[in-house]
């Protein structure tokens, strides 16, 4: 199990709401000198917090009632900006109190609780926190108010020690998948791929999370590329920043450049207008009749600057890849489960034709679709992504609405991409994970489709816990 996540939230710092728990029986000096320390360790993490001022001894605490009526309408103030709530208790708390807060604010966002270690050689009256057995107390309270909340790896850590910064990366994480997924606007260009059955969902499942799904024919995308002029700044502009993008394996028919160029600016055009997060597209075979190109040297620029693209109007792939990109911060790619890995059986061949981020790649070149190649000519298969993917940590995750049960579901897991030498074309890369055989069943057994998302850095953890734990989705945690 992995505590990871980048610190950084895509598009603008994290904020905190705090809560400072208090019990005026235990030493309010411990409280409000615990105060001070989380915010400063909160500041130097780059995280923004809404909390009571301070003032007096007890002031900027959580001691009671009518702190929490205070407290609560502070959140509700603020709560556009607030991506979570950090529960802390430098002594036992008021566990009444800190529910009440949450409740009466009427906040839906991640809770965290964390509760101070005390120390050995002050256990006596006045310097004893109690924060362990507070912390049961809030829980319990959490928990009776029907209140969500996430807990660290370790019971009780000081705030200043490495153990709370994982557990705080993590839940930022947490936070921005939960929150970045609520709200979400999933674009969708083109239909389904008449062969592909497997990439069906239902949008009513999705909206009931929060996510719409916002569709274009791709008869459209196409009438705007026609209208525009290879001469045009715009279409220059990105036409130049793909020549620099990767170098070609073989020199590629400039029209087809510029089509490329042509279907970025009208891409691009749309998410704006339609503020899509992450977007899907029918990628064959109508592209290849009516463009003579294969779109996935401008989905793999796009996935890098963060604007994740998925195949073969996979939506469900586009959400799995923008909850892992909200959770890693980093770009992501979608690839098929492929190929066994001679007869080492926690080892596969991770494909596709492709459109996989540049960074994800050793040695990226621009060329053509092989399969393709074969049906319907080299000139009709430019361009698309080749090279292996680099050797390190892997996430992998898969979301997918299940409309008999009425649910989404899906699983997260970890592993290692090898350094191991594969010869094909594409995108590709050789996995290692622990018990993959096992794995592989569940997918058939539970009908997954053959997509997953991955990204580069470990983040299941964080995945999991805002999937089931605010999304209220059924997941598998693979060796989790």
């Amino acid at each position: 199990m992995n505590r990871g996540g980048d610190m950084k939230k895509t598009g603008a710092e994290m904020t905190l709401g705090l809560i400072v728990g208090n019990r005026d029986v235990f030493p309010t000096v411990l409280a409000a000198a615990g105060r001070k320390e989380i915010l400063n360790v909160l500041k130097k993490a780059g995280v923004k917090t809404v909390s009571l001022a301070a003032g007096g001894p007890e002031e900027g605490l959580v001691s009671g009632y009518r702190d929490a009526k205070k407290c609560a309408a502070l959140f509700d103030k603020h709560r556009g900006a607030i991506d979570g709530v950090l529960v802390t208790l430098p002594n036992f708390g008021d566990e009444r109190a800190v529910a009440d807060t949450i409740r009466m604010s009427g906040l839906d966002v991640p809770v965290f609780v964390h509760a101070f270690s005390d120390d050995l050689d002050k256990m006596q009256i006045g310097k004893r926190r109690d924060s362990f057995c507070g912390k049961l107390s809030v829980c319990n309270n959490l928990t009776q108010y029907d209140i969500p909340y996430s807990l660290g790896e370790i019971h009780v850590v000081a705030p200043q020690s490495g153990e709370f910064m994982k557990d705080l990366r993590w839940f930022l994480a947490v936070c921005r998948v939960a929150g970045g997924l609520r709200g979400a606007r999933i674009g969708c260009i083109g239909s389904r791929i008449p062969a592909f059955k497997t990439v069906r969902y239902s949008e009513k499942l999705l909206e009931e999370s929060g996510i719409s799904v916002e569709t274009v024919d791709l008869q459209d995308i196409i009438l705007g590329i026609g209208k525009l002029s290879s001469s045009s700044k715009r279409v220059q502009s990105r036409l130049s920043a793909l020549e620099k993008y990767a170098p070609a394996m073989e020199p590629v028919p400039k029209k087809h450049q510029e089509t490329i160029a042509k279907m970025i600016v009208v891409i691009e055009q749309w998410i704006k207008e339609n503020d899509i997060d992450a977007y899907t597209i029918q990628c064959w075979p109508a592209m290849q009749d009516a463009l003579s190109v294969f779109p996935c040297t401008a989905m793999s620029l796009m996935s890098q600057n963060l604007v994740p693209a998925a195949c073969e109007t996979d939506v469900m792939g586009a959400v799995s890849m923008y909850a892992l990109q909200l959770a890693a911060g980093t770009p992501v790619a979608l690839l098929d489960w492929n190929n066994n890995y001679g007869e080492d059986p926690d080892k596969a061949v991770l494909f596709h034709c492709s459109n996989c981020p540049r960074s994800m790649m050793t040695n990226a070149r621009v060329g053509y679709n092989a399969i393709a190649d074969s049906v319907i000519g080299k000139d009709k298969s430019f361009t698309t992504c080749h090279g292996c993917l680099k050797a390190g940590p892997l996430t992998f995750a898969r979301v997918s609405t299940d409309d008999v049960s009425g649910q989404i579901v899906g699983y997260v897991g970890e592993g290692e991409l090898t350094d191991d030498p594969i010869e094909s074309f594409g995108g590709l890369g050789v996995v290692q994970i622990d018990r993959l055989q096992p794995l592989l069943r569940f997918l058939c057994r539970n009908g997954f489709e053959h997509h997953m998302a991955l990204t580069q850095t470990f983040c299941a953890d964080a995945l999991f816990e805002a999937f089931t734990n605010y999304l209220g989705w059924d997941m598998y945690y693979h060796n989790g």
